[in-house]
């Protein structure tokens, strides 16, 4: 009977040595696998319009993986640069020009671009905040990306007098990139401190990966100090607070 407590303890170790090797591995063997992934997806895609005489799989005996994505990488550079010239934003008007007139294809490429063009330009401040709003239901909050306020036709119809209503995105579990548009009055959104990285952690996670946190509270002298939220907690248990 004396040896099943040892064998126990032995397994119990096993074990977390087992959970610390999965928490380990698993993000740097699903973070490689995503790369990998995406590089042989880029060089699927380019390598076949290689010249063979510029292709190095032609010469070796083996395949050079992102090869193709280093190409990709040096074209799209430089029609970054031959477009900012006089005769590249020439050749870009004419070809815009050729898409509006396309029925169907001109809707598709106008929203597109503004896409990019808001999430790539260095001035936009979109999705900058992230807040709290209760939905579904009262007394029930969920996380939202808080966008910067504009004049809209939605504000000029629906605001109120100094409480406009601001576009609000909010992500869903676990995959960030899709969710729900909504527009909220400013004095329904709970503004927070964390950074835009730490709510799509939380989002990602489930709420698993909270950034940390501290509470300011006062001492007997008033003046005010940080204390997380474990400390918190422990400081109560101890002084017998629920």
């Amino acid at each position: 009977m004396s040896d099943l407590p040892i064998k126990m303890s032995g397994m119990t170790r096993l074990r977390n040595y087992f959970l610390t090797g999965v928490v380990v591995i698993a993000p740097l063997a699903i973070t490689a696998y995503i790369a990998w992934t995406f590089i042989h997806w880029v060089d699927s895609w380019v390598k076949p319009y290689i010249p063979s005489a510029y292709n190095p799989d032609n010469y070796l005996p083996f395949a050079v993986p992102g090869f193709g994505l280093l190409v990709a990488l040096f074209m799209i550079t430089m029609i970054g640069f031959l477009t900012a010239n006089f005769i590249g934003r020439s050749i870009v008007r004419f070809g815009e020009g050729l898409l509006g007139r396309m029925p169907l294809v001109r809707g598709v490429y106008k929203a597109l671009k503004q896409i990019f063009e808001t999430v790539l330009s260095h001035k936009s401040d979109m999705f900058s905040t992230v807040g709290m709003v209760e939905y579904p239901r009262k007394g029930v909050w969920s996380l939202v990306f808080v966008a910067g306020e504009k004049d809209t036709e939605i504000n000029a119809r629906l605001d109120k007098p100094g409480d406009p209503l601001i576009a609000v995105f909010m992500p869903c579990t676990p995959n960030p990139t899709t969710g729900f548009l909504m527009y909220v009055y400013r004095s329904e959104i709970v503004l927070l401190d964390m950074s835009i990285e730490d709510g799509a952690k939380l989002i990602v996670s489930a709420g698993l990966v909270a950034p940390q946190y501290k509470r300011t509270a006062l001492p007997g002298q008033g003046e005010p100090i940080d204390i997380s939220l474990a400390e918190q907690l422990v400081a109560d248990r101890r002084r017998g607070v629920n």
